[in-house]
C-alpha cells in the first residue's frame, strides 16, 4: 500500500506543480477573461488524462504482453502525439517565453523520485531489476545531474543556455533508452539471458502504470517545451 501511495502521491504532486507553472504563465500571457478559460482547460485536461489512465488500466485491456503492446498504443503513443502536435502548434506563441526557463530545467529533478519508486518496485517484485538503476536504467544518474547543472547555468551563470538545451536532448536520449530496455525485456528477453518476458503483469496495473502513462510523458513534454523555449531565447540573444 505504501508503494502504491508513493506512485499516486508523486502523480498528484506533479499535477499540482504543472498547474502552478501553468497558472503563472497564463496570468502573464492572457487577459483575465481568457486566462480563466485557459486555467479551466488546463485543470480539466489533467483530470481527464488521469481518469483515462485509471479507466484503461482497471479495465484490464492493457494487462497483456502480447504484441502489439497495448500499453504503448493506449497510453504512451497518444501522449507523444499530443506533445508533438501541441508544441508544434504553439512553438511561436509568446506564452512560451513567459515561463521561467529554470523552472522547466529543474522540473526534471522529479525523476529522482521516479527512479526511487522504481527501485522500491523491484524490491517488491513489481518490476524487474533491468528496468531500474540496478540494471540498465540510468535515469537516476541523469536526474541527479539536473540540480548541479541547473545551478551552474541559472544561478552562477557559469554555463550558458546552450548547455541547458544539450542537457534536455540528453534527457530525451535517456528516456528513449529506458523505453528500449522495457520493450526488449518483454519482446527480446534473450538479450538479458532469459527465455521468458521479464515484465511482471502487475506492472501493467494501476497505479504502477502512472510512471509510463503519465510521469514519463510529462518529462518528455517538459523537455521538448524547454528545447523550443531555449531555441527561441538563444536565437533572440544572438
Amino acid at each position: 500500500m505504501t508503494l502504491q501511495l508513493g506512485y499516486i502521491g508523486l502523480t498528484i504532486a506533479i499535477c499540482v506543480w504543472l498547474i502552478v507553472i501553468g497558472f503563472n504563465t497564463i496570468d502573464k500571457s492572457f487577459a483575465p477573461d481568457r486566462a480563466k478559460k485557459k486555467k479551466l482547460l488546463l485543470v480539466a485536461s489533467l483530470i481527464i488524462w488521469q481518469l483515462y489512465i485509471y479507466l484503461v488500466s482497471v479495465s484490464g485491456f492493457i494487462k497483456t504482453l502480447e504484441f502489439p503492446p497495448r500499453f504503448v498504443l493506449m497510453m504512451i503513443l497518444p501522449s507523444f502525439v499530443f506533445t508533438g502536435i501541441f508544441i508544434y502548434q504553439n512553438r511561436k506563441n509568446d506564452w512560451i517565453l513567459n515561463i521561467i526557463p529554470s523552472r522547466l530545467f529543474f522540473f526534471q529533478s522529479f525523476r529522482i523520485l521516479v527512479e526511487t519508486l522504481f527501485a522500491a518496485s523491484v524490491a517488491a517484485g513489481i518490476l524487474h531489476k533491468e528496468a531500474s538503476i540496478h540494471g540498465y536504467n540510468y535515469d537516476m544518474i541523469y536526474a541527479f545531474t539536473i540540480p548541479a547543472i541547473g545551478v551552474l547555468i541559472f544561478v552562477l551563470n557559469y554555463l550558458n543556455l546552450k548547455v541547458a538545451r544539450a542537457w534536455n536532448y540528453l534527457g530525451l536520449l535517456v528516456i528513449a533508452s529506458i523505453i528500449f530496455v522495457f520493450q526488449t525485456t518483454v519482446y527480446a528477453p534473450h538479450l538479458y539471458g532469459a527465455s521468458e518476458p521479464l515484465m511482471p503483469l502487475e506492472a501493467l496495473t494501476y497505479p504502477y502504470v502512472l510512471i509510463a502513462g503519465f510521469l514519463m510523458p510529462v518529462a518528455v513534454f517538459i523537455h521538448v517545451l524547454s528545447i523550443v523555449q531555449l531555441n527561441r531565447i538563444i536565437k533572440m540573444n544572438q
